[in-house]
Parts: structure tokens; sequence; C-alpha cells
């Protein structure tokens, strides 16, 4: 009986392993199509083995300024993230009163709300101070949109922490901010390296604001590089896929580093919190 549930749930972990890989496949055999064949023809599941797509798919959409682009605003607005929502996060937990949890509801209240909805007020604030077709004002919307969750991560991540930590590094002359980033920040890893992957893979795929923020074409992110085999070019799905994989490669990258620390940091910041 003991044999037979195991094997169950083996089965089932690799039944949806196997269906959480057929959307990757199924990009993959568009990136690697001739442009006159899309789908599976007859019983055939092999591509064309096509690999000209990436170039040409790199060099039409400039998808090495569209990935520095987006690299620029992903560090950036990640980096803002980080160091906003840790410091926040660090006084609601240690330093409890009702200004700080009132700043802490407002913070949840604002997760409840989608950003592309504040995206007309938005754009007119941006246009006023100059901030469209910049990576400054592009790197301040998308580290706006990330503080709420990432506070929330690090309030409850902070909270099982002993206080004792820098307690220590008080009593040897640091002062409450030195003894944060010298001594405890060592200690959030898990909870930032979570942080790093869900903001800043949210900022690398974002198109619904960049589309409105990011209109010069020497400003393209990779969203709206890969968008533009449909817009210009009409629909060159093989184009299209394999932008689409030359911008997956990079995130895919960044999880695979940060990935040890992610289901720790998640389980300490949300569910300890």
């Amino acid at each position: 009986m003991k044999n037979t549930r195991t094997l169950g749930k083996y089965t089932l972990v690799a039944a949806m392993t196997l269906l959480s890989l057929i959307p990757f496949y199924i990009l993959l055999y568009l990136a690697l199509n001739n442009p006159s064949r899309t789908l599976f023809n007859g019983l055939s599941l092999l591509p064309d083995f096509n690999f000209s797509n990436f170039s040409e798919a790199w060099e039409s959409s400039k998808m090495g300024l569209a990935t520095l682009n987006s690299l620029i605003i992903a560090i950036g607005g990640a980096v803002l993230i980080i160091l906003a929502a840790s410091s926040a996060g660090y006084a609601i937990a240690r330093y409890s009163n009702k200004f700080h949890q009132s700043v802490f509801n407002v913070l949840l209240i604002c997760m409840m709300i989608p950003a592309i909805i504040i995206t007309v007020p938005l754009y007119t604030l941006m246009k006023s101070i100059g901030g469209i077709n910049t990576h400054w004002a592009m790197i301040l919307l998308m580290a706006s949109n990330g503080v709420p969750f990432s506070v929330f991560l690090y309030t409850g991540f902070i909270k099982v922490l002993p206080r004792e930590i820098e307690e220590s590094a008080i009593i040897d002359g640091c002062t409450p901010f030195t003894a944060f980033w010298r001594v405890t920040f060592h200690f959030l890893r898990p909870v930032t390296a979570a942080v790093v992957i869900l903001q800043g893979l949210a900022i690398w795929n974002n198109y619904g604001q960049a589309v409105f923020f990011l209109q010069g074409q020497d400003m393209r992110t990779i969203p709206l590089a890969v968008s533009m085999f449909f817009q210009q070019y009409g629909a060159q799905w093989n184009l299209m896929a394999a932008a689409a994989v030359i911008g997956l490669a990079p995130a895919v990258l960044a999880f695979l580093v940060f990935q040890q620390y992610f289901v720790k940091g998640i389980t300490a910041g949300a569910v300890k919190g």
C-alpha cells in the first residue's frame, strides 16, 4: 500500500512537470521552425532546426539594446526595492508602533491595487517631470510597484530573527543603522534572494507600463522588442519565439543562481510573519 502511494506521488509529480514543460517545448519548437511552418505538421514533433531565426530576431528587433535596457531597469529597480523594503521592514518589525503599523497597513492595501490602474495619472506625472523615455523614471516606477510586497516579506522574515543579533552589535559600539546593515542584513540573504527573483522577473517581463513610458525605439525593453513581430512585421511566429527564448535566458539564469534561497525566503517571510 505504501509503495502504491509513493508511486502515485511520483507519477503525479512527473505529470505536473511534463505539463509545465509543454509551453517551453512549444516555444522552442516555434523558434526553430522555418517561416512557412508554425504549428505541428502531421505527427512530426520535431522542428526544422533553423537556428538562423535567432540571429535574424536579434538583429531586426535590436535585441542587444533591448537586453541592455532591461538589465539597467531590472537591476536598478531591484537595488532600490531591496534598500527601501529592507529598511522599512526592519523599522516595522523592530520598532513597532501605531505609525509603523499604519504604514504597513497602507502598503498591504497598495498590494491589492493593480499597477495598470494608475498608469494614466502616472503618465501625466512622468510627462510633467520629463520622465518619458528615461531609465531613471522607469526604475523609480518599477521600484514603487515592488516595494509593498517586498516590505511584507522582509517584515515577516526579520520578526523571526533574534533581537540579540543587532543588540550585540550595538553593545560593541554600532548604531542601530550600522548594526542593521553590517550585521542583520547578512542574515537576510534568503528573503533578499526571493525579492530579487520575484521583483526582478516582474520588472524584466513588464510590458503594460513599459509600452506607455518607453516609447522611443532605443529605449525598448525585451517585451517591447518581442512585440515588434506582431506590430511592425505581422505575425512572424518563428522570430517572435526566437526573441522570446533570447529574452528568457537571463531570467532562467538568475533563477538558477538564487533558487537555493528562494523557497526559504518565501516561507520564512510570508508564513512565519
